[in-house]
């Protein structure tokens, strides 16, 4: 069961470590390049304010984007503001997410994000959580992947196992990290044909595309080659 107050307070608890981390920076920090290609710091908070209102348009029944046109633009517009006003902006859209999540709602309902993309209302919460937390380690500013919350963690494992799993270019693949274990890739009545092996944060950079799967132990194969998220 999809907790989406627990998430809720997750969220939240994320933002503010963001907000206090962003605030010691600097103007001349923002402009700086993060870990993103292409995008500096600015932009990656730029894009975490959009993202919020964004899923307030999810949670409302509208549009998540105008397009996807319209969201690259207010990204870029958005990029080279001064710190005072990021963090502003960063605060006031969390705000209105938090605001929005709690008020009353069918939670069991489907909503639909980019791409025709569908989910539960319950999952957007975890959905947010995920963005918060991975772009707070994309700006590059001291917070790791191994400071993550191991409940986010490993949550985030799953559910990015369950989003390669049945992908005909993914090999059965179990992934483990000595204590549980996943499976993903495509369909077989044989077994995985690969075993990754590695630390929970080791283990989650590779799926998210914020590692190169350098330090994680393979066997049976060489290390799958995962599409795009």
């Amino acid at each position: 069961m999809i907790d989406h107050g627990h998430d809720l307070a997750c969220v939240h608890a994320a933002t503010e470590r963001l907000l206090i981390a962003v605030g010691k920076l600097d103007n001349a920090s923002v402009t700086q390049p993060s870990r993103l290609p292409g995008w500096t710091r600015g932009h990656v908070l730029a894009h975490l304010a959009r993202n919020a209102d964004a899923l307030v348009n999810v949670l409302e029944g509208r549009p998540m984007y105008v397009s996807g046109e319209a969201r690259d633009a207010d990204i870029e517009r958005d990029a080279s503001r001064p710190l005072d006003v990021q963090l502003t902006d960063l605060r006031e859209s969390a705000a209105r997410f938090q605001e929005t999540g709690a008020a009353p709602a069918d939670w069991s309902r489907t909503v639909e994000l980019r791409n025709g993309v569908t989910d539960s209302a319950s999952r957007v919460p975890f959905r947010r959580w995920v963005e918060v937390e991975l772009h707070h380690v994309d700006l590059g500013i001291g917070y790791e992947l191994e400071e993550l919350p191991a409940e986010f963690t490993e949550r985030e494992i799953a559910f990015l196992a369950d989003r390669f799993a049945g992908r005909p270019d993914v090999p059965p693949t179990r992934l483990t990290d000595a204590t549980r274990a996943w499976s993903t890739g495509r369909e077989t009545d044989d077994g995985p044909e690969v075993t990754v092996t590695g630390s929970p944060a080791d283990l989650l950079g590779w799926l998210a595309g914020r590692r190169t799967g350098a330090a994680l132990t393979v066997d049976g194969g060489p290390l799958p080659e995962l599409p795009p998220l």
